[in-house]
């Protein structure tokens, strides 16, 4: 059937190749059809049924042939509307055919007998008027008590007979039938005996929904019999025998209230016996439950069912049967739900186990519109029946807008879950077909309903016939196997593990089933002991049955035995890794040769990808998906025995120790935080609600990642310096295969915020890419670092263009930018493979032009990219690039001023500043036509907003440039002057710079919108400034205002820091304690000097104070912002510090006002006020500190204090002495062929000497630490000390020696490395070994200055002072010695002719000559330069050499 309902749409929508697939498929299956119907004829004893098969199979056969030539025809005119309904009327036919064909199957006709002697007896129940009854009360009710236990058991015995032969089917078919009819009869007979008509209409009502349920399970069970393994249909039958006997139950306890107990005890058993089929097989959903809402649902209904059963016992006793009647209905209903959570989670445990699979959920239920599509029908009959009444019309009219209202709903969620265009389209149209003709029909039943004439009725007859041609065409549709549902297929060992469920929800069911019936008993005859004691037995088994099922749930959680068994295999791999650990410790990891180190590489950096692909599910399992929990923790654990496998392998092959160490290190540390993982994930078990477990899963699977990240920067930085780039490559593929995932899950930004960053990591990568042109010429050995920062930005510039592309409007754009970006991911992976090729062959010019020509590439595509996103949004991106060209002005004017604090900013003609003050005016005025265009353009177009971006960043670029010239006419000797200019135009810059930001933001935003606020109010700040720098200009040649001037600009300034210091935005990044300490220093002395230029009233003190301020207080700011969010700073003192720093600047704001006022109008009481003043910004600075002091803690110490700077100065010279040890451990001597061995003998004298010597100044410079700490133990250096320049003068020594020692070193290795690779000569060796051994000394005597003698850590100090000199000794011997005899092997030719021999002679004295010259020369040299030195030394020091 579905074949020739494709066969249709296909010749309707023409692909040629498509329908010739589709006749074919149709004549493929005609051809079985035939095969079965012979089969079926031959084996049916019955000649009338054979014949009547093999006839309708020929029917089949002629429609089909019809329907291909009516097809084929259609493919011809494919515009031709009545070949199109001949099409539709013959594939109608066909249908019709099939299944009368299927009605001829053995069972299959006895089941429509059985539905149409249903239909014929239901008939009974249209009368209006039924006949009295001739029997007593008791007896009717009685005889419906055995009639509906006769139909309910065949029902059951209907539901049995689909598993076995069809003829099983047939006689429980027919049966069921008989049963019915007399169900009904004593139905009947019952309403018959009703006191009202109200009461006899409820009876009536029953009975009908009695048959339509009955006429639904013999629906189902003909549907499961035809197909045994159609998707959900053991459900649908068993949810059909449920009505049935719900139908039932609802007739008796209408009927039978004078029996209050009995009738509520059969409605139990009944429901009872319907669930019990739930528990035969599970291997479909029972509900939406979670498995641990089943253990939930257990638990709950166990308590129900227990109070129950004890109101059971306690009502039977006290003869209160109508509680009785209650407790019983509610005991019922605990254990049906006890039942159904039982089945789910058995269902889910089959599931959960790795070897089994679940089901897939279809597109739609073709169970569902045959239902529909038979009650429809039915309704339909009902409706054009002239017997039908009033109210028996209006209640078809319900049923046909229920079902139609159903298929047209399951038609959209079809549609909009398949990705099936022609389905998308068929249901779309079947569901308008289906509407339509529903509105045309309920048109006709409003008029029927208002005169039920002939005329109407037959109306109504001609609307129902589109209604159920649709509706059937729509079911044959829905019929494709396409769209079926497919039932999960549970292992061995998933059936196993369900089976202690099952067994303790079986015998939970049974001993209920017998209480029930005990209970009903002693309901009549309570003083029956023996029945007692029977009760009481089945109540314990219940008990126990229920304790046995809940500790079998809990027992078989899903992935709990999973788990266990990933944590021993993680443990085991651990364990094998250390075992690894300890052999290359010990030198002795036995090498890998059967593969190499490329390959082991690989795969090593495979495994760690896909381990790292797995954390998020496995924590989105552990969270809320118990049934996925076990598969995902198996495929873990799967990976690291090759993760194991391949780290060994790889650090087997690696040289370097330190490597190795790092492999197997990040290795264990990722099967530990593995190990952690699963923890926390056993502990969650996928319970949704186990809330305080989610943020354990939360933390292990992000130290998870840390691992992962970790080991596969180790990995691509190995890979890298060995030209392998494979890893890298399969990131950038990674990221780019990410971009066709679809859409991603809500975009929590919009299009600006990701096109933002997008041109962050685009142009990254373009700089990236020019870098490595550069380096591919010069440093090849660095383009391995730089492939591997190109790889981590084309990471970020994917994931961020994916959310471009999705938030880009139209769609065209966002296809465009995806396309783009995977055209520059593909140019990446060339530029990286060359460097790889490169570093490989350095010297390979060939592979040199490549990567430049991929790095051109790069640059190209980085280009197309980004005007991808300037036809996304061209005003957003230009915003973006004049932002961005703002920024470098910025950069550009601080230069600048750093210039004119210098005295070196200077005009290059004699020009004035009247020369530039009209420019800078008609530019600044320029600036601010732009600024209105721009604060507009974000309410306008693109376009416009485009051309305002562009024009403002060109004004204020010239408006830079004629503020910088006009600075310069100033001339250096006014560099405060020139400094307030600069900073006026750098003021409109920064504003510009917001202004530009907050238009972005706002670009395309309703006028509501906070981003418009923003915009606003960086639109007035903008103003502010812009006036401010006009201001200035007019101002600056006005020697009596210009400092009043320079005062006001800096006030504002300072209020704008404010602002932006008290926003919740978090600083970029963070700072010291110490760092926000010494800023203060910087407000002190502004604090003195305003308060000095409050006295004077000089217009320079108050440029100076202006300009001074402006730096103090913007430094102080950032400084303690950025203090004050570092991760280790509690919140209790971030409030305290940043509420300080605002009342020191609110403090000093009122200062440069007051003195802004003393300007203004100078008297000596205002002038006095001034300490007050300054007092208060004291008090705010000493609050400040004490917070920077509470951010550090108890080990906070005074970044001031001279031992502390000394101290930390040694410590810097150690590590930059280790810096170098570790860079001499790098070197080699160079191979020089065929050379004698006395050189190479040198050349390692001199690494090994070096290598002595930083090793032993290292040392040195540590003991030097120790005794410098020492001597603040004893006190002879105190904290705070008593004598600051005297101990400021000896700690100057320390830092200086400290200093001299580790840039002799670095000069000593430096010279070293020049010197094996023939760049240098031995006696610059040895110049550098004996300044390191000059500098030691001088380190010595700065120490001993204070230091006692005999104490440990100066005779430490002196050991290690010795061992400097002696390597250095060593060193300069060596090369001393090698100089010399490189000097006698010199063999000097000497001429045998006398004017040539006097030549020579005369050559050989001009050169002595002059090397004694440069000689002389250098002695001068050297000792003027140790006369300068000489006066920066300490006292100490002078005396010492004195």
């Amino acid at each position: 059937n579905s074949f020739w309902t494709e066969l249709k749409c296909k010749a309707i929508q023409r692909p040629v190749p498509l329908k010739c697939f589709a006749a074919r498929e149709t004549a493929q299956a005609l051809k079985t059809l035939a095969q079965a119907a012979r089969g079926v004829a031959a084996s049916t004893t019955d000649p009338v049924a054979a014949h009547a098969m093999l006839d309708s199979a020929r029917d089949v056969m002629e429609g089909s042939a019809m329907l291909i030539q009516e097809a084929k025809q259609a493919l011809a005119a494919p515009g031709d509307a009545d070949s199109q309904q001949r099409l539709a009327q013959v594939a109608k036919a066909v249908s019709h055919s099939l299944n009368n064909c299927v009605n001829c199957l053995p069972g299959q006709k006895d089941v429509d007998v059985a539905l149409k002697s249903i239909g014929e007896s239901s008939k009974k129940l249209l009368v209006d008027l039924l006949p009295p009854s001739s029997k007593s009360f008791q007896e009717a009710q009685s005889e419906l008590n055995q009639a509906a236990a006769d139909l309910n058991q065949s029902a059951g015995e209907v539901v049995h007979a689909t598993r076995g032969q069809s003829g099983e089917l047939a006689a429980a078919s027919g049966k069921f039938s008989d049963d019915f009819d007399e169900f009904l009869d004593a139905g009947i007979e019952m309403a018959g005996q009703a006191q009202t008509k109200e009461d006899q209409i409820q009876v009536i009502g029953n009975l009908k929904s009695i048959s339509m349920a009955s006429s639904k399970l013999l629906l189902a069970a003909k549907s499961l019999s035809v197909d045994p393994g159609a998707p959900n249909a053991k459900n649908l039958l068993a949810a059909a025998a449920r009505a049935v006997t719900e139908s039932i139950n609802q007739l008796i306890t209408l009927c039978t209230q004078q029996a209050p107990g009995q009738k509520e005890c059969d409605n139990a058993l009944r429901e009872l016996e319907t669930v019990k089929g739930m528990l035969d097989n599970p291997n479909e959903p029972v509900s939406d439950l979670s498995y641990f809402d089943c253990i939930e649902g257990v638990m709950e209904n166990s308590k129900v069912l227990g109070e129950s059963m004890a109101g059971i016992s306690q009502n039977a006793k006290t003869g209160d049967l109508l509680v009785f009647g209650e407790c019983v209905g509610v005991a019922s209903k605990a254990l049906c739900g006890l039942t159904e959570a039982a089945a789910q989670a058995a269902y889910l445990v089959g599931i959960s186990d790795p070897n089994s699979q679940a089901g897939q959920q279809g597109l739609v239920d073709p169970i569902q519109f045959a239902r529909a599509n038979q009650a429809i029908q039915m309704a339909c009959q009902n409706l054009v029946d002239p017997a039908s009444s009033p109210s028996q019309v209006l209640s078809a009219a319900t049923i046909v807008a229920k079902h139609t209202s159903a298929l047209c709903n399951a038609c959209r969620i079809a549609s909009s879950k398949t990705a099936n265009p022609v389905a998308k389209r068929h249901f779309v149209q079947s569901a308008k077909e289906v509407a339509n003709s529903t509105a045309n029909l309920v048109k006709t039943i409003k008029a029927l309903d208002g005169d039920f004439s002939e005329e109407n009725r037959n109306k109504c007859r001609i609307a129902t016939a589109p209604l159920i041609e649709a509706v059937e065409n729509l079911t044959a549709f829905a019929s494709n196997p396409e769209f079926v549902s497919i039932p999960a297929q549970i292992s061995t060992e998933g059936s196993r593990a369900q089976e202690p469920i099952l067994i303790s929800a079986k015998t939970m069911l049974e001993s209920s089933s017998l209480l029930i019936k005990t209970a009903r008993s002693l309901a009549i005859n309570p003083k029956d002991p023996p029945t007692w004691s029977v009760l009481a037995g089945h109540s314990h088994t219940v008990s126990d049955s229920i304790k046995s099922l809940i500790t079998s749930i809990r027992d078989k959680a899903p992935g709990q035995r999973e788990c266990d068994y990933s944590i021993d295999g993680i443990n085991r791999c651990i364990r094998d890794i250390e075992q690894a650990s300890l052999a290359a410790v010990s030198q002795s990891l036995a090498t890998r040769d059967d593969i190499s180190v490329e390959a082991l590489q690989e795969q090593l950096t495979s495994v760690v990808q896909e381990i790292g692909h797995l954390i998020d599910p496995i924590a989105t399992a552990a969270r809320g998906e118990a049934a996925q929990l076990g598969h995902k923790v198996t495929q873990l654990a799967s990976y690291f025995e090759p993760l194991v496998l391949a780290a060994v392998g790889v650090a087997s092959k690696t040289l370097d120790h330190q490597q190795q160490m790092t492999v197997l290190d990040q290795s264990k540390t990722l099967a530990e935080s593995a190990l952690q993982m699963l923890y926390a994930a056993k502990e969650g078990g996928g319970n949704p609600k186990a809330s305080h477990t989610h943020d354990a899963i939360t933390e292990a699977a992000q130290l998870m990642k840390e691992a992962v990240d970790d080991i596969m920067v180790t990995l691509n930085e190995a890979a890298s310096e060995v030209g392998m780039v494979g890893g890298m490559v399969d990131s950038i593929a990674e990221a780019m295969s990410k971009l066709d995932e679809g859409t991603p899950v809500d975009p929590k930004g919009t299009f600006v915020d990701y096109q933002t960053t997008v041109v962050k990591y685009s142009k990254a990568i373009a700089v990236t890419a020019q870098e490595m042109m550069t380096k591919s010429v010069t440093n090849p050995e660095e383009l391995g670092g730089l492939a591997s920062q190109m790889t981590n930005d084309y990471g970020h510039l994917a994931l961020q263009g994916r959310m471009a592309a999705a938030t880009a409007e139209p769609e065209e754009i966002g296809f465009q930018i995806k396309t783009r970006v995977q055209e520059l991911g593909h140019g990446c992976i060339f530029l990286v493979q060359k460097a790889g090729a490169l570093q490989i062959c350095p010297t390979d010019s060939y592979t040199k032009r490549e990567l430049i020509e991929c790095a051109r590439a790069v640059t190209e595509k980085v280009s197309l990219v980004l005007s991808a996103l300037q036809a996304g949004n061209k005003g957003t991106q230009a915003c973006i690039t004049a932002a961005s060209a703002v920024s470098g002005i910025i950069a550009d004017l601080d230069t600048t001023i750093m210039f004119a604090t210098a005295g070196t900013l200077n005009a290059e003609n004699n020009e004035s500043f009247a020369d530039h003050r009209e420019n800078i005016l008609k530019t600044a005025k320029a600036l601010v036509e732009d600024t209105k265009l721009l604060v507009s353009g974000a309410a306008s177009s693109q376009d416009k907003l485009a051309q305002a971006a562009q024009s403002s960043a060109n004004t204020i670029t010239q408006l830079a440039e004629v503020v910088k010239l006009g600075a310069a006419s100033l001339g250096s000797d006014d560099p405060e002057t020139q400094v307030v200019l600069i900073n006026a135009i750098k003021d409109v810059a920064k504003a510009l710079s917001d202004l530009i930001g907050a238009t972005k933001g706002a670009a395309s935003k309703p006028a509501d919108d906070p981003s418009m606020y923003h915009l606003k109010g960086a639109a007035k700040v903008m103003v502010t400034n812009v006036t401010s720098l006009l201001k200035t200009v007019k101002a600056v040649e006005d020697e009596a205002t210009r400092g009043t001037r320079a005062l006001e600009a800096t006030i504002e300034y300072i209020k704008q820091e404010l602002t932006v210091f008290q926003s919740n935005e978090v600083p970029e990044k963070t700072s010291s304690p110490e760092e926000s300490i010494r800023m203060t220093k910087g407000i002190t002395m502004a604090t003195a000097k305003a308060v000095a230029a409050g006295n004077s009233c000089r217009q320079e003190d108050v440029i100076a104070t202006a300009n001074l301020s402006r730096k103090a207080v913007a430094d102080m700011l950032t400084a303690c912002k950025q203090a004050s969010y570092h991760q280790e700073v509690s919140e209790e003192v971030r409030e305290r510090a940043l509420r300080f720093g605002t009342e020191c600047t609110l403090g000093y704001l009122e200062l440069l006002e007051h003195v802004l006022l003393i300007l203004q109008k100078p008297t000596p009481e205002l002038k006095h006020q001034l300490s007050a003043f300054s007092k208060r910004v004291a008090g705010a600075v000493t609050e400040l500190i004490q917070s920077a002091e509470a951010m550090k803690g108890t080990e906070w110490v005074d970044p001031e204090d001279p031992t502390v700077i000394a101290e930390t100065e040694l410590l810097g010279a150690a590590a930059s002495i280790e810096a170098a040890a570790k860079k001499l451990e790098q070197l080699k001597p160079r191979a020089k062929p065929k050379q004698a061995d006395e050189t190479l003998d040198f050349e390692e004298q001199i690494l090994e000497a070096a290598k002595s010597i930083a090793a032993a100044t290292s040392a040195l410079v540590k003991s030097a630490s120790a005794a410098q700490r020492e001597l603040v133990a004893q006190g002879k250096v105190g904290a705070i000390p008593a004598n600051a320049a005297d101990d400021g003068q000896w700690s100057q020594g320390l830092i200086s020696a400290a200093r001299m020692v580790a840039a002799a070193t670095s000069n000593l290795c430096e010279a070293a490395n020049a010197s094996v690779q023939g760049h240098a000569s031995e006696e610059k060796l040895i110049s550098s070994a004996k300044q390191v051994a000059a500098s030691t000394a001088q380190l010595l005597v700065a120490c001993k200055v204070k230091a006692d003698h005999d104490s440990e850590a100066m005779r430490r100090l002196q050991a290690a002072g010795n061992a400097v000199k002696r390597a250095s000794d060593n060193l300069v011997r060596a090369a001393q010695k090698a100089a010399f005899g490189k000097a006698e092997d010199d063999d000097v030719v000497v001429k045998t002719k006398f004017v040539g021999g006097i030549a020579q002679i005369i050559a050989a004295q001009e050169e002595m000559l002059k090397k004694e010259r440069e000689l002389e020369e250098a002695r001068k040299k050297l000792a003027q330069i140790r006369q300068q030195q000489y006066k920066f030394l300490p006292t100490e020091l002078r005396e010492d050499e004195g």
